[in-house]
């Protein structure tokens, strides 16, 4: 009944206030997602050929940074256009705005600095919807609905305090939230409760903080609060936490990528057989280090351009991820494309003294598996010869394991290297609240 008035009553009423375009955005992609590939892939390129042309009519950086008026008639004609990095939007955020937006009518957002570049970035209020509706259709894969009750683990959360944001959160949001700038016993425990006494629908949070949140309630006995999906964002989902989450709670996890400056990227679906690329909203591209197109099945880096940002157009946009983009389509039916998996981001890459490199996640993965003892595990090179491992141990962490983990990395990169050994109670998070496995200082 609740969710009946919240679908055809609140949901509305709140959109109509709101200004209209989330909801009919979020039936569009409904319909949209059915579509055949190449049927999607048309109407990419008629948003791209538009936002091209915009960009360039409307953002002095674009005119400068492409000298000439592009001329797009195809998808792989973006090729064609230099790339756009996070240095550039630093430093040319001015002239990227749209000259069609006064400054104060955008809404503002600022990442959160993890890789070393912390950015402002502004986007039109429909671009806003859009993205909410996208977020909309990628949790309905996970069994979302409007008016389900959500639990969240969040850093430093939303919390409703006017009369307003609590009418909103009880008629729309329905969220209640962990903040995971506090995940202790105390706290994990009186939020599986408050689970249980609310019966939600959806568990959403950082993977890392899943992963925390269903250690404890594995080792600690208590009953597990029942879902009916998970979804993980923000960070790589390791595999291992990933079957961790799901053997406690029962059911799969869906995995949610995106970022600040272009929001919803792509998404597993109910099939969890790649993540669906969130098409109508965003053309995704995957390069080697040479800026060329890698075939299916190799790594590359994520270049995105966004086709809802009126106010600030990011076009070849370098995110600082990596991920193996494949061939194949899902069972799901979905016309939407797929890439295999996150990878990792190229900050979180550790050097090797010839050049090469090695993905941090993929190492601390392999680590994890390899050596009994270890519970969580953080690599950082402070240099090409210096190794600070932070371990988070468990009952079957001994000696031996000290030495395979130092050996561990020796083995990589080298004999020479030095690995000091940290124990601790628990990975630190960064700033905006995540964990980074991973993280390179040369």
């Amino acid at each position: 009944m609740w969710q009946t008035f919240c679908r055809y009553i609140s949901y509305p009423a709140w959109d109509l206030k709101d200004g209209l375009g989330r909801l009919s955005e979020w039936r569009s992609l409904l319909r949209t997602q059915r579509w055949c590939a190449q049927r999607l892939r048309a109407l990419q390129l008629q948003r791209l050929k538009h936002m091209v042309e915009y960009a360039y009519e409307h953002c002095s950086f674009y005119r400068t940074h492409w000298t000439t008026p592009p001329d797009i008639q195809s998808i792989e004609d973006l090729e064609k256009l230099p790339l756009l990095y996070k240095s550039d939007v630093a430093s040319h955020a001015g002239d990227i705005i749209s000259s069609a937006f006064p400054k104060t009518t955008l809404v503002a957002a600022k990442t959160g600095g993890s890789t070393g570049t912390s950015l402002h970035v502004y986007f039109d209020e429909l671009c806003q919807k859009k993205r909410n509706a996208a977020a909309m259709r990628s949790d309905g894969w996970a069994g979302w609905r409007p008016g389900v009750p959500i639990a969240g683990l969040w850093g430093s959360p939303p919390i409703p305090r006017t009369l307003k944001e609590r009418a909103r959160n009880l008629l729309h949001d329905r969220l209640f939230y962990l903040d995971t700038m506090r995940m202790d016993p105390t706290s994990m425990s009186e939020f599986a409760r408050e689970m249980r006494k609310r019966g939600p629908t959806m568990l959403f949070g950082h993977a890392h903080s899943l992963f925390i949140f269903a250690e404890y309630l594995h080792q600690s006995g208590l009953p597990v609060p029942k879902v009916h999906g998970i979804v993980s964002t923000s960070m790589v989902l390791l595999e291992r936490e990933r079957r961790t989450v799901e053997s406690v709670f029962g059911i799969a996890v869906n995995n949610r990528y995106g970022c600040e400056e272009v929001g919803l990227i792509a998404s597993e679906c109910e099939h969890h057989d790649g993540m669906h690329i969130n098409m109508e909203h965003v053309v995704v591209e995957f390069i080697d280090a040479d800026g060329q197109p890698v075939s299916p099945g190799q790594e590359g880096r994520i270049v995105v351009t966004d086709l809802n940002n009126h106010g600030m157009p990011l076009i070849r946009y370098v995110v600082g991820d990596m991920a193996v983009p494949v061939a194949r389509t899902c069972r799901c039916g979905r016309g939407l494309e797929i890439f295999d998996r996150l990878t990792g981001r190229t900050a979180d890459y550790l050097k090797r003294r010839d050049g090469s490199q090695v993905s941090g996640i993929s190492l601390v993965e392999k680590t994890l598996t390899a050596i009994s003892g270890i519970a969580q595990l953080q690599i950082i090179q402070e240099s090409l010869d210096a190794f600070v491992l932070n371990v988070v141990r468990n009952a079957e962490f001994d000696d031996l394991a000290y030495k395979k983990l130092a050996n561990s990395i020796s083995e990589i990169f080298g004999d020479h290297v030095t690995v000091d050994i940290h124990l601790l109670e628990g990975i630190p998070q960064d700033r905006n609240s995540k964990y980074r496995f991973s993280i390179c200082r040369c």
